[in-house]
């Protein structure tokens, strides 16, 4: 499981960005790869990646 924080997130439009501790990246985020709700901007979490249609999509996210 890989570690970061939550850099961007609109609940709105239901997705956002994480920032990998590990190597700095950014990982696409869907509402639907949330394990716990509500979640925001500088919250730290816990995430797996998965690929996806355009890249790499946090899956399994949930609040550290």
């Amino acid at each position: 499981m890989k570690t970061g924080t939550i850099k961007f997130f609109n609940a709105t439009k239901g997705y956002g960005f994480i920032t990998d501790d590990a190597t700095g990246g950014e990982v696409f985020l869907h509402i639907t790869g949330l394990i716990d709700q509500p979640v925001n901007s500088g919250d730290k979490v816990t995430f797996d990646v998965s690929e996806g249609r355009k890249g790499l999509n946090a899956v399994n996210v949930k609040k550290a």
